[in-house]
């Protein structure tokens, strides 16, 4: 995956399968990309078609992780001291598509869009939530140069 927003990451995610199903390690307190303290252990469900754009924070980091369904995530770099300041990201998490665990620093807006649904996100967040810290930006922003209308072509369905 190319990471066009600077301190974003992913990391890949090693699945073993056998006859019984699979097991899939996501996140361990020593891995690279884990590089906060923990604070809270979220499950969000959310329907097919729904859109949740744009929000940030100015001190919480976030690490999702989709377990069922398909979604489009955006990211916008909202930073005013970061070289990536102004660009986006596009990608998909879920189903079909490669696992992994992607890492949303403060600061960079982030929204999602189920196109396969319902959808299941787990995400870890570096702090227990704080309605201060969380910040709304409309969807239609046009800043930030990216249209939440435009669905790009689904994985194949597992």
């Amino acid at each position: 995956m190319d990471i066009a927003i600077q301190s974003v990451g992913f990391k890949p995610l090693v699945t073993h399968t056998d006859a019984r199903g699979f097991l899939r390690e996501v996140l361990r307190v020593a891995d690279e990309i884990f590089t906060t303290p923990f604070g809270q252990w979220t499950h969000s469900w959310m329907r097919a078609g729904v859109l949740k754009a744009w929000h940030l924070h100015r001190v919480q980091t976030d690490y999702w992780y989709v377990v069922g369904g398909v979604i489009r995530v955006g990211l916008w770099d909202c930073r005013e001291e970061s070289p990536t300041r102004g660009r986006t990201m596009d990608l998909l998490l879920g189903d079909g598509c490669p696992p992994g665990v992607l890492r949303i620093p403060p600061g960079v807006a982030h929204g999602c869009k189920v196109l396969r649904g319902p959808a299941s996100l787990l995400y870890l967040t570096s702090h227990t939530y704080n309605p201060a810290d969380e910040l709304r930006i409309p969807a239609d922003t046009p800043e930030a140069q990216f249209d939440w209308r435009r669905d790009p072509p689904l994985p194949a369905a597992p």
